[in-house]
């Protein structure tokens, strides 16, 4: 994410210094000078724009009988007028996902978050009791602009402590959010206010840091979005934005496992796991971007976007120059980082976009079971079935004919790979979506399946083309060796 420049009326930072600075919106006209100008002011700002200097998130009420700490002298105005979405920026795209409302107050867009239980589902057939912000896992997307000041009241309805740490943002260190480092953690029915100014845009995240192993695995996350006050570079059409994360929910259960440290089951795009994946619409011609994060407990997940080759325009510390981004068909995204990437979608189809750790795109897969690829039970299950009926063997083919065989499966539970596909079964699920790119769209919603022009799809080959191109089915070629001198081996 990138700050402001040193000469900017943003760059200074918040300290005990109360020395006054202006930004551009404050600069005195001729013949007034800046203390004038702030002596008549402050009627204004004793009204509500000033803030407390103090570093540390303060609770909303004070006990009673608490005396009430007041600020020593007014922190200076070092923000500009609140951005607003269709004039200052083009709002972010969150598939499957929910935006945090705010309110401006003083020139200040205040926000309020509420930690508490939530009810979520990551795909159809399987919930699970998990922790969130404002009733959603995850938590609301926040979205502001550079130079914007913000206010968050944050609410404790959960049975724990808990605070909010601001991911990659540049803010005074005891707004930062650490529990016992910067603040006291929040307990449960308090509510405590973070306030800080926005000096840099880019793509944050935000999350739990009271107990965070817990936290965090049961769904206290969220994506921090801070748009640039003076754009550069081409504009985007179409802005997404992705929050990955990882999940351990034996089947049956209804809580995900907070202790798992290698096994996680639910691999998940915005708290989803496929088939719950809404897909990503792109009218053909448009400039897209696409923001993710990770916030998994344990694994880097390397996104493949198939169809196209992208640009890495930005880390979690702001945007890379043009001249040191490369083309890609896959970025990584490490554990606690966010990567951007943009292309111009010149390419009509649906196409596959899914973390390339193959077991990433499984839904509660077992690790626990013996291989069985190329078994020949023979008569076994006959034999079996007279003390299990309806046992069958299987796997030995591999996985993917076992969603299709509409086996039941235990309660708050879903099979191991996706759903019926255009063509035939998609046999992927966890973190795998698609993008769906249009030469023609009738609204933002999901078109359905793309309709392949004539003479582009891949289908069964006919006799006549075999012939034609002397393929004989029934001979399989000799590899050539690939070495100088090499000697054939197989």
């Amino acid at each position: 994410m990138n700050r402001l420049p040193p000469d900017s009326s943003l760059a200074p930072r918040e300290t005990d210094d109360t020395r006054e600075t202006t930004s551009p919106e404050q600069t005195p006209p001729a013949g007034m000078t800046r203390r004038s100008m702030l002596a008549s002011a402050g009627a204004t700002l004793a009204g509500g724009a000033l803030l407390l200097r103090g570093n540390a998130a303060q609770a909303q009420q004070a006990a009673p009988g608490t005396p009430v700490r007041r600020a020593s002298a007014p922190v200076r105005k070092d923000w500009l007028s609140p951005g607003m979405p269709g004039r200052d920026y083009r709002p972010v795209i969150v598939p499957n996902g929910t935006k945090l409302p705010w309110k401006i107050v003083d020139g200040v867009k205040v926000f309020h978050m509420v930690a508490e239980e939530v009810e979520h589902e990551f795909a159809p057939g399987i919930q699970a009791n998990c922790w969130g912000y404002n009733g959603q896992v995850h938590g609301p997307t926040i979205e502001v602009v550079e130079g914007d000041r913000v206010r968050f009241y944050v609410t404790n309805r959960l049975p724990a402590p808990t605070t909010v740490h601001w991911h990659g943002l540049i803010l005074p260190n005891g707004m930062d959010g650490v529990g016992g480092l910067n603040q006291k953690s929040i307990a449960p029915g308090e509510t405590y206010r973070y306030e800080f100014t926005i000096r840099q845009h880019g793509t944050g995240m935000y999350h739990s840091h009271h107990d965070e192993m817990t936290q965090m695995a049961l769904g206290m996350v969220g994506l921090f979005i801070m748009h640039p006050r003076r754009p550069v570079g081409p504009r985007v059409d179409r802005d997404f934005a992705l929050l990955m994360h990882e999940w351990k929910v034996e089947p049956g259960a209804r809580r995900p496992d907070p202790n798992e440290m290698t096994d996680f089951n639910l691999l998940t795009f915005n708290a989803k796991a496929f088939p719950g994946t809404e897909p990503l619409v792109v009218r053909q011609g448009e400039r897209v971007r696409i923001r993710m994060g990770n916030l998994s407990a344990m694994d880097h997940h390397p996104i493949h976007l198939h169809g196209y080759h992208f640009r890495i325009t930005e880390t979690d510390a702001g945007p890379i120059p043009a001249s040191a981004q490369w083309p890609e068909t896959t970025v990584l995204v490490p554990v606690g980082s966010t990567r951007s990437i943009e292309f111009v979608a010149d390419a009509p189809g649906d196409w596959a976009m899914h973390c390339h750790m193959t077991h990433h795109l499984m839904n509660q897969m077992g690790h626990d079971l013996p291989v069985v690829i190329g078994v020949n039970p023979g008569g076994l299950d006959a034999k079996v079935r007279t003390l299990l009926p309806g046992y069958m063997t299987m796997g030995q083919t591999g996985m993917g004919d076992m969603a299709e065989m509409g086996m039941p499966v235990p309660k708050n539970s879903i099979p191991m790979v996706g759903a019926k596909g255009k063509y035939d079964y998609i046999t992927m699920g966890g973190m795998f979506t698609v993008l769906k790119v249009r030469e023609r769209l009738t609204g933002d919603g999901d078109p359905g399946w793309y309709d392949n022009p004539p003479g582009t799809l891949s289908v069964a080959a006919t006799s006549e083309e075999l012939s034609r191109d002397g393929i004989d089915v029934n001979t399989v070629p000799r590899a050539e060796p690939a070495s100088p001198g090499g000697d054939r081996h197989g």
